[in-house]
């Protein structure tokens, strides 16, 4: 038995049980939240607000985030920290019930919940890179986690209603502060060759990060965050448009676990096929699946549709998110992991700043066709990533 346990006791192990906290908290906001604002009084301008201000504290730290982690000893100090404050942000939200006094105490809950991503999933790819394991299997536990959030508890939406939200949302993020001590050292004690330094000299990353921002490097990346801002649309509008539209509410839950169902699967099956694509195809291929989803879902189509758009969210936000982790690996170095990465982060925060601001106006006047304008920000993603491959041909080892 002891043995079984020893094999079982792997970093990757910890990490996935950690990952799957990562995104807990926001599976439960993305059913409940919007509702649970509703019921407040709060109408649909304000919610997209009170998802926007957060953005704007993620856009502001996120780099910087960043760049203290990577200065750390290791990423695990800062995970830690991270979890403990995002554990404690959300307990005012017991004692607001104002547009003014939610959207301060939601802005410091969204804030410190979104710091963490980054932040851990620099960690996680470089940790398998290291350790010859599958990136992609231990980042699928992330999006398992969304599921249970939304698909699972979110069925508990008809039995316990939204004012279930914060005694949900608090439940989660203090069971991911706990797994926080359980993760491992992210890296090595000693040095050990990795992918950038088996790279030619003279095609080595560059160690500063303002040194790899390259306009064929910044616009792959953009056209992701072009895409993911819609991707924030539906989770912060996505419940409550639909339950406007006449939606039976035991049906928004599934729907948006669904979305991620097909992400589980792809992350999972990552490895067999992963290798073959390029980096920037992916989230060329995420551009043109958000291009259709967004499309559709602009019609107010039936739920029966709503289910089959919301399984191209495995290649909008998976393939995209799958582009961008490795894209950022292959043209950057350990030194800068974190650092980029948050950088990354702060474009879909800008992106999804925007787009949420926009929507809820958009939404007010128009409904359902407020998502033409993510079918426009899909066309534009297009165009960023077929100039970054004509600006830069990918390298043929670097997917």
């Amino acid at each position: 038995m002891p043995a079984v346990f020893s094999r079982l006791d792997t970093p990757e192990l910890r990490v996935s049980l950690y990952q799957f906290t990562v995104y807990l908290p926001g599976g439960v906001a993305s059913v409940f939240l919007g509702i649970w604002l509703s019921d407040h009084g709060i109408p649909a301008d304000q919610i997209g607000i009170i998802n926007a201000l957060p953005t704007l504290g993620l856009l502001l730290l996120n780099m910087v985030v960043g760049r203290v982690a990577d200065r750390a000893d290791d990423w695990r100090t800062a995970l830690i920290v991270l979890s403990l404050l995002s554990a404690l942000a959300p307990l005012p939200l017991y004692f607001v019930s104002e547009f003014w006094g939610i959207l301060l105490v939601w802005a410091l809950c969204a804030t410190s919940n979104g710091l963490v991503a980054p932040v851990i999933d620099a960690a996680t790819v470089r940790m398998t890179r290291r350790n010859g394991t599958d990136f992609g299997t231990v980042r699928a536990w992330a999006t398992v986690g969304y599921v249970v959030g939304a698909g699972g508890l979110g069925l508990f939406l008809n039995t316990l209603g939204s004012a279930a939200f914060v005694s949900l949302y608090v439940a989660m993020v203090v069971g991911r502060a706990g797994l926080a001590f359980l993760l491992p050292r992210f890296r090595a004690p000693a040095p050990q060759v990795t992918l950038a330094e088996a790279m030619p000299e003279a095609a080595a990353p560059p160690s500063r990060l303002r040194d790899a921002l390259k306009l064929w490097f910044v616009l792959p990346i953009l056209a992701f965050a072009l895409v993911n801002s819609s991707n924030s649309v539906i989770g912060s509008f996505g419940a409550l448009l639909w339950h406007e539209n006449g939606i039976p509410s035991y049906y928004l839950g599934p729907l948006l676990g669904f979305a991620a169902v097909g992400e589980v699967i792809l992350m999972f099956a990552w490895r067999r096929f992963g290798g073959r694509v390029t980096a920037r195809n992916m989230i060329l291929a995420a551009a043109i699946a958000g291009l259709v989803r967004f499309t559709v879902m602009a019609f107010n189509p039936p739920v029966e549709v709503l289910f089959l758009t919301q399984s191209l969210h495995a290649f909008s936000f998976g393939m995209g998110y799958f582009g961008v982790v490795h894209f950022i690996a292959n043209w950057t170095n350990e030194a800068n992991a974190a650092e980029a990465q948050g950088f990354a982060n702060m474009l879909n925060m800008a992106m999804a700043m925007l787009a949420l601001v926009g929507f809820g106006v958009l939404m007010e006047y128009f409904g359902a066709y407020a998502f033409l304008s993510s079918s426009l920000t899909s066309l534009l993603a297009i165009f960023c990533v077929l100039l970054s491959l004509r600006l830069k041909p990918p390298r043929e080892a670097a997917i």
